[in-house]
């Protein structure tokens, strides 16, 4: 796996910060049948049980808008990418259906809180940087077009920013093409879930995009 760190910049003011990294090579293309239907299964039980008022008070969801105010963005107007699919679902618009990679990137998502950047690894130059994001940096978001990210927490690679909790950029989004795979949870409350979100993901790699030659990283 390539090598991926934080900042100490970031590091002091979100201590308990980790990411936990997967990296495997996968076969991109519709979801199955099987997967689509463990998807609903979960919009079903978090619909049902779930407020849109009680998302904010997720632990982990919690934490990290603990961690945008800390970095100086306010969380409200830069909704965290799990929040925002949390309350599509409890809203009843259910989750977009983009491909099996994304697809179980986001289920993962909605059943841990976790925040996670998906990336086409061969997009990635150099090693990675987990950090605060300047004024006038250049961003493009998927389906966002310019983001401002400012204060973002926000990897970059030896090319530039190309991923924030709120939004993944365009320049290392998933496609059909895409054949290495890099999956990076974030965690900012050093969470004792991470582990086990870690093997939720292996396995939907594994069992839904054909993954091989998978590797798991933990960085704090």
């Amino acid at each position: 796996m390539r090598t991926i760190s934080i900042s100490n910049e970031l590091k002091e003011g979100c201590p308990k910060l980790r990411l936990g990294c997967v990296e495997a090579n996968v076969n991109v293309h519709e979801s199955s049948d099987e997967l689509l239907t463990e998807m609903n299964g979960q919009i079903q039980r978090i619909s049902q049980s779930l407020a849109i008022e009680s998302i904010s008070k997720i632990p982990t969801i919690s934490a990290s808008r603990k961690a945008y105010k800390a970095c100086g963005k306010d969380p409200a107007r830069y909704r965290l990418s799990a929040e925002a699919l949390l309350r599509r679902v409890v809203s009843g618009k259910g989750l977009y259906q983009i491909n099996n990679v994304v697809d179980q990137l986001n289920l993962v998502s909605i059943t841990t809180g976790f925040s996670i950047g998906g990336y086409d690894a061969d997009q990635i130059h150099g090693n990675v940087v987990f950090g605060i994001g300047r004024s006038d940096e250049p961003y493009s978001g998927i389906g966002r077009g310019e983001l401002n990210i400012e204060n973002l927490p926000v990897f970059r690679d030896d090319h530039g920013a190309f991923g924030t909790p709120t939004s993944d950029s365009s320049r290392t989004e998933v496609r059909e093409q895409t054949r290495r795979f890099l999956m990076i949870l974030i965690d900012f409350e050093g969470d004792h879930i991470l582990e086990g979100a870690l093997q939720m993901a292996e396995q939907f790699l594994k069992t839904h995009c054909q993954a091989e030659n998978v590797e798991i990283n933990i960085v704090d």
